[in-house]
């Protein structure tokens, strides 16, 4: 599906999203229209999906992190509550989920004030939500959204 100069240039836009063609050509060794092409054709095909600044919430009041399980009431294979929690702009992420609960979502607010309003305004005005559970985090070990290629596995550390 991929041969090894399409991965080598995800790796590298992983990295830096901001690496010029140009830079990206001198490390594999090949000419920038070349590279230029290879990004285009896996942008179209939405391998890359898009390019983004990863920005330190904290810098911006939004020091808490929170993740929440959220039950709702709807048919099975409907998604309409998944689609509204959604679209709140304090959620970061909405995953639909096996088990107990309907979906997994990840907020970032200012503190815990401000996840209670979230959580009574936005998310109890869902009508199809039947209940949450919130877990705060305390401290993050590690976030990312980079994923581990194939051919470019990441060791291991070992204590």
């Amino acid at each position: 599906m991929f041969d090894d100069i399409d991965l080598r240039i995800m790796n590298i836009l992983q990295g830096d999203a901001r690496t010029s063609n140009a830079d990206i050509a001198r490390q594999l060794g090949m000419a920038p229209s070349a590279i230029f092409e290879r990004i285009r054709k896996l942008e179209a095909r939405g391998t890359l999906r898009g390019y983004e600044a990863r920005i330190d919430a904290r810098q911006l009041d939004l020091g808490l992190l929170a993740f929440i399980f959220v039950q709702a009431d709807e048919r099975v294979g409907t998604m309409t509550t998944g689609a509204q929690l959604a679209a709140i702009p304090a959620v970061q992420e909405v995953h639909h989920i096996a088990g107990e609960d309907c979906y997994l979502v990840k907020v970032r607010v200012a503190d815990t004030e401000a996840l209670g309003r979230l959580l009574r305004e936005c998310f109890g005005a869902i009508p199809a939500i039947r209940s949450t559970r919130t877990t705060i985090v305390l401290s993050t070990l590690k976030e990312s959204a980079t994923l581990c290629l194939p051919g470019e596995e990441r060791e291991v550390a070992h204590d």
